[in-house]
């Protein structure tokens, strides 16, 4: 091991463990603590660089991983080495502990790796005042950092790890921003389940729906970490909310991902709403002008007719985070959403003498809570239905290499329109008819004159080529997704890499 100072780009480069906006992922056994520390101290030497930290506190906390709380002591060790000192604010949901920090005007780290397998994780950075966004990706991978190699033993590891500081606080502050807002009784009446499984927020959520009125049925508590992908559920959580709705009498059904950052919210019969409708249903209820939304959300949102000014970004919620910078000085009230549920208030709200501030990024709870409370008296399945009759479906190719993603978009995209004509109709023609348009913001969008869309792109958090299609009915969005998804694995890898 060398004192002499590297890069955080040198120090992904040789660990494997990738870093964006998302922050840093990996697989744990190449997130060792040295990697670990080293990108703790990246983030607060660049935090330094931009004045928004000269010492003190700096907010951490993890989700419900075997790895977290190893990754955590190493994380911490990185605070005090840049001259912070860690509060560490225990196993609570993403939100949370921004909501805390952001209130506060500290960084704060989140050790979570969300919807993925357990055999990774990742740490989540956050600025005083917000996320990291892709301008600060530059300024985070140039910081150089030493790692003093007797911290650390032969397989980066610390040898004399201390132990994390005594819990702070902070559920009853985010329980309090839903309930000061929407009152005890927004939600008196509904009998909600709460899929738990291994989700860091299925206490503090279940406490929220409770204190809101609701009378709450704990379901599918883990003590095994399960991955939960709000975008991509498992046949297994599909399964289990029906199985549910039919043995109880449900209004609906609430989960979220494994840091709760992204919410899950079926009706009454355990049909799970996508995430995008889930936040398209949210806006209309907090009454937004404004809506931020990547290009994959489903297309229900223009068609509804309900906002004054809609923004499509590239997918990701610093995309989305920084467009509604951009629109919230207009006089608006601003939101954001993400096809995996993960809604933004870019705004604060105002109701009756109430007030919700802003929370610009991914919450769980504003979602279900505002869906929850304008279902009363009806259901959530008729809410949906009121809606422009657009269905998206998601699905992905695991453990499906990059780079093989990226040489299938550069094969169907690339040429002049003739030629990318040509190959999109004889790739998918057959599936989808004539090619009425492309949009390349994020992947390949493709859009087909029957009114049907195929969208590719590669997982920007592991080996993983994501499919989004959009149809006027369910079984056929789902079918579609499913043909792609077969044709790309069995035929376009093999032909795009002969390209």
């Amino acid at each position: 091991m060398t004192q002499t100072p590297l890069s955080v780009r040198d120090l992904m480069e040789d660990s494997g463990v990738a870093f964006g906006t998302s922050g840093a992922r990996g697989l744990v056994t190449d997130m060792t603590d040295r990697v670990c520390y080293g990108y703790t101290l990246g983030f607060l030497h660049y935090l330094r660089e931009i004045g928004e930290f000269s010492g003190g506190d700096v907010a951490l906390a993890g989700d419900l991983r075997p790895s977290s709380p190893r990754i955590l002591r190493a994380a911490a060790e990185g605070i005090r080495a840049a001259g912070g000192v860690p509060v560490f604010c225990g196993y609570v949901p993403t939100p949370a502990l921004a909501h805390y920090a952001f209130g506060r005007a500290i960084p704060s780290l989140m050790v979570t790796g969300s919807h993925i397998p357990d055999d990774r994780n990742g740490i989540k950075f956050q600025r005083p005042a917000g996320e990291v966004l892709k301008t600060d990706e530059a300024g985070m991978s140039r910081q150089a950092v030493t790692l003093p190699a007797a911290l650390f033993d032969d397989g980066g590891m610390l040898r004399d790890p201390a132990p994390l500081p005594a819990v702070t606080e902070i559920g009853a502050a985010y329980i309090a921003r839903y309930v000061d807002f929407f009152g005890p009784e927004a939600l008196k009446g509904l009998t909600i389940g709460v899929y738990q499984h291994s989700a860091v927020g299925r206490d503090l959520v279940a406490r929220i729906l409770a204190d809101l009125g609701a009378k709450v049925l704990p379901l599918g508590r883990s003590d095994t970490f399960i991955p939960v992908d709000t975008e991509a559920l498992r046949p297994e959580d599909v399964d289990l909310a029906h199985g549910w709705a039919a043995d109880h009498a449900l209004d609906a059904i609430v989960s979220t991902d494994g840091d709760s950052d992204r919410p899950l919210l079926s009706d009454h019969q355990g049909n799970w709403l996508r995430g995008d409708i889930l936040g398209l249903l949210c806006a209309k209820a907090l009454g937004a002008d404004c809506v931020v939304t990547p290009v994959s959300s489903n297309t229900a949102l223009e068609l509804s007719g309900a906002f004054a000014r809609t923004i499509r970004t590239r997918i990701g919620s610093p995309y989305v985070i920084a467009d509604m910078d951009t629109a919230a000085g207009s006089g608006r009230v601003v939101c954001g959403y993400e096809a995996n549920g993960g809604f933004l208030l870019g705004t604060a709200l105002s109701r009756e003498g109430r007030h919700l501030a802003a929370l610009p990024t991914r919450d769980a709870v504003l979602p279900v809570i505002s869906v929850l409370a304008a279902s009363r008296g009806r259901s959530v399945a008729a809410l949906c239905a009121e809606l422009p009759q657009r269905v998206t479906w998601s699905d992905r190719i695991k453990n499906f290499p990059t780079a093989d993603s990226r040489a299938i978009i550069a094969w169907l995209s690339d040429g002049d329109d003739a030629t990318r004509r040509a190959r999109i109709e004889g790739a998918f023609g057959a599936l989808a008819g004539q090619l009425a348009g492309i949009d390349q913001t994020d992947g390949l969008r493709m859009s087909f004159a029957g009114g049907t869309v195929i969208h590719l792109r590669p997982s920007g958090n592991a080996p993983e080529l994501r499919c989004y299609t959009e149809a006027d009915e369910v079984g056929q969005a789902q079918r579609l997704n499913a043909a792609v998804l077969a044709l790309v694995r069995d035929k376009l890898a093999a032909k795009a890499r002969g390209a």
